[in-house]
């Protein structure tokens, strides 16, 4: 008589139910804040509520239907969260735009890029399906992303804006390829360090009670050091050099559990952003902003003027659509969540991040749930990719660290950062529903049914 019994099949939870109502919930808070500040700013409700309101409902739910037919046992959470961010960026970019007299239409144009986005979400959700098969394309995807990063160094195709050069222009629209490299690269680094970890996780030199990596395993963190150094030399974007280096410094640590990476990796950032500082005007203007703002009005008028918009705010903010945001440059892009701090206090502000970490935090549970390690070290490396930046675009609005040229994700005006940031999500949910999928559980003849029933509970 055998010993083991038939496999249990342990079914978790789909809750497809509950993403929709946490959609529908979202969806209702962004039109109630835009409805507000329709009546606090012009005093009537906007002729194009309607149409907005049929988009903001409808893209969701496809999405939604989308998972549900596609990927039904991914995370119930963090699209809702997604939907939220997008609505409240919307509704904030739409206030700014009434300040205008008379009115632009950027919201308009976010929505388009919205639209774009959930498309895109919706292919990778339909027809990719498994991530797994994308370990094969190793170096196709890093030599892609690498001509992405440097793509804006051409000649009659990069475009100088704001003092970085980190745009093309193509047709007369503007492009970050930066933001596609962010995801072609981080396929790239979580395939090769799934094919390679067990080489960099030999130690080399001990110092200070560190493991540090052997001289011969350095090649692909040099690599990517002087790639960095490239970025910030020549485009002069300190944020999208330490997004990749940090990316992949941190990767690195994931798949090898070896500290001795992420030091070395942070003693070479800090030389490489040192040497920018000593070079390059712009850095040193961004770190004086960052140090000591009042000192020049006119150079730093931006980031003082944000401090003077969220100091009006306080704790609760002066309301949706009576405060002042658009005193400050930028506040559509790069300094909306100024903008939100202002109009929604720094209670507001706090919950945005909130749910910022909210997604960080689920798709770090899709990493610890994954059983594929591809699947795990990219989750990873995605979710710290969304944290980074998130942490140095508010870091540096609110001067916890010097300001960099990253956009907050999914609220920033802007199509490149918007579109690529759904595609990351997508492929997090991707990864979580293959995590999170029924699996064979082999339990012991002689266990009772009692116990049988607390091993489908844990599974699930």
């Amino acid at each position: 008589m055998s010993d083991v019994a038939p496999p249990v099949t342990v079914i978790p939870r789909k809750r497809r139910g509950v993403e929709l109502l946490l959609i529908l919930f979202a969806v209702a808070i962004a039109l109630t804040a835009y409805v507000i500040i329709d009546l606090n700013v012009i005093g009537e409700i906007s002729s194009t509520l309607p149409y907005l309101a049929a988009f903001g409902i409808l893209l969701p739910l496809l999405a939604h239907f989308a998972i549900r037919w596609r990927l039904p046992y991914a995370d119930p959470v963090m699209l809702p969260c997604v939907v939220l961010l997008n609505g409240l960026g919307l509704a904030m970019i739409h206030r700014i735009d009434l300040i205008n007299d008379p009115p632009v239409f950027g919201a308009r144009q976010q929505l388009v890029w919205t639209t774009l986005g959930v498309i895109l979400f919706m292919l990778v959700a339909v027809v990719i399906r498994d991530h797994r098969p994308l370990q094969r394309f190793t170096y196709t995807l890093f030599l892609g992303g690498l001509v992405l990063l440097l793509l804006p160094l051409v000649p009659f195709l990069g475009v100088e804006k704001f003092g970085a050069r980190i745009w093309i222009s193509v047709a007369g629209y503007s492009f970050q390829p930066a933001e596609v490299a962010k995801i072609l690269l981080s396929v790239a680094f979580a395939s090769y360090l799934v094919e390679k970890r067990d080489v960099l996780a030999l130690a080399g030199y001990r110092f200070l009670g560190i493991d540090l990596p052997r001289a011969r395993d350095l090649g692909p963190i040099l690599l990517m050091w002087l790639a960095s150094l490239a970025v910030l030399v020549f485009q002069k974007d300190l944020g999208t050099s330490l997004l990749f280096f940090g990316l992949f410094v941190m990767m690195l640590y994931v798949a090898t559990e070896r500290a001795g990476w992420p030091i070395l990796g942070t003693l070479l950032f800090a030389a490489g952003a040192y040497l920018g500082y000593l070079q390059f005007g712009h850095v040193r203007i961004r770190v004086g902003a960052w140090l000591d703002p009042f000192s020049d009005y006119d150079s730093f008028y931006q980031v003082i003027t944000a401090q003077f918009g969220m100091a009006w705010g306080g704790i609760l903010g002066t309301g949706l659509g009576e405060g002042r945001p658009g005193l400050t440059p930028l506040a559509r892009s790069d300094f909306i969540a100024a903008a939100i701090g202002e109009e929604l206090g720094i209670t507001g502000l706090m919950a945005v991040v909130m749910i910022y970490g909210l997604i960080v935090a689920r798709g770090l549970r899709v990493a610890l749930q994954c059983r594929d390690p591809f699947g795990k070290l990219l989750a990873a490396g995605l979710s710290f990719a969304f944290a980074l930046q998130v942490f140095t675009i508010i870091g540096g609005v609110t001067r916890l660290l010097p300001l960099t040229g990253l956009t907050t994700p999914f609220m920033s005006q802007g199509g490149s950062s918007l579109i690529a940031n759904w595609v990351v999500v997508a492929l997090l949910l991707l990864i979580s529903h293959h995590a999170r999928k029924p699996i064979a559980t082999v339990v012991p003849v002689d266990v009772d049914s009692e116990t049988t029933q607390l091993v489908k509970g844990l599974a699930r």
